[in-house]
């Protein structure tokens, strides 16, 4: 099971709308989101370049990485994050309203099966050195072997697509403890992207976020949400009424997901009033 914290609120957009949001990841909580990866990668290119006697080149390359750092938001993937833990207390603190929320459990396998095209499921890495990455050897060898970096230039711009693809699946490891995989799009890639976007309006501010249709997804796979969901567990701190969820889900003509409510057994302590 892949494992969703949420809030009601959220919770009601999944089960009654069918619909999961895919919000931005550089608006999450960990703030090297992308930036992380991609400057890992220029670090360890720009390390193998100077050890070879070439200099310029690797200030070439930092240039390069820096003007597309820049423009990071253009690169932005979205995401909806899930955890391998069940009913884990820090889940619950920072993704489940301090407990006061409830989470889904999705069945992996089905996930695995629903995604593809501009649509992925990622596990999260969690390390800043990435020297051992696959695409420091390419971004190497193409640099190396150009006469020049403006020669390179075309064929560069695609890899570093590359690498902003691959920058969504990594964060710092002081968030290892979360172990996180991600449902990943990422807009950029214009001719295979067709999503349209949607945009949330609260009082503090907007956001914007790409919307799955579950449904839609679940049918072409000939089954129902109900099948891809495991569980659903109310929050430790919660004064959700079992009897109440019950009945919800019913008349979300979801009555089979029932029988698979369970509250949650995490000591955590009620914030208090």
């Amino acid at each position: 099971m892949l494992y969703h914290y949420t809030t009601f609120a959220a919770f009601d957009g999944i089960i009654r709308c069918a619909e999961l949001r895919l919000n931005n990841i550089l608006n999450m909580n960990d703030a090297s989101e992308m930036r992380l990866f991609m400057n890992g990668i220029c670090r360890a290119v720009t390390e193998r370049l100077d050890q070879n006697g070439q200099d310029k080149k690797s200030r070439s390359v930092e240039a390069f990485f820096r003007k597309e750092l820049e423009e990071e938001f253009h690169y932005s993937a979205y995401a909806a994050c899930f955890s391998e833990y069940r009913d884990d207390a820090a889940q619950w603190e920072r993704y489940g309203y301090l407990g006061q929320g409830v989470c889904i459990a999705f069945r992996e396998e089905l996930m695995q099966k629903m995604v593809g095209g501009v649509i992925s499921l990622q596990k999260v890495y969690y390390q800043t050195d990435m020297r051992e990455h696959r695409l420091v050897d390419d971004f190497y060898e193409m640099i190396r072997n150009a006469k020049d970096f403006a020669e390179c230039f075309p064929s560069l711009q695609n890899l570093m697509n590359e690498a902003w693809l691959q920058s969504a699946a990594f964060k710092h490891p002081s968030f290892a403890s979360e172990k996180e995989v991600r449902l990943v799009v990422s807009p950029f890639i214009s001719s295979k992207f067709t999503m349209e976007p949607k945009y949330h309006v609260s009082s503090e501010r907007i956001k914007k976020y790409y919307p799955l249709d579950l449904r839609k997804m679940c049918s072409k796979l000939d089954m129902c949400l109900s099948d891809l969901v495991g569980e659903i567990i109310i929050g430790p701190t919660s004064s959700q009424s079992l009897p109440i969820l019950q009945d919800y889900l019913e008349d979300c003509g979801l009555g089979v997901l029932q029988d698979k409510i369970s509250v949650s057994e995490c000591p955590l302590r009620k914030p208090r009033p």
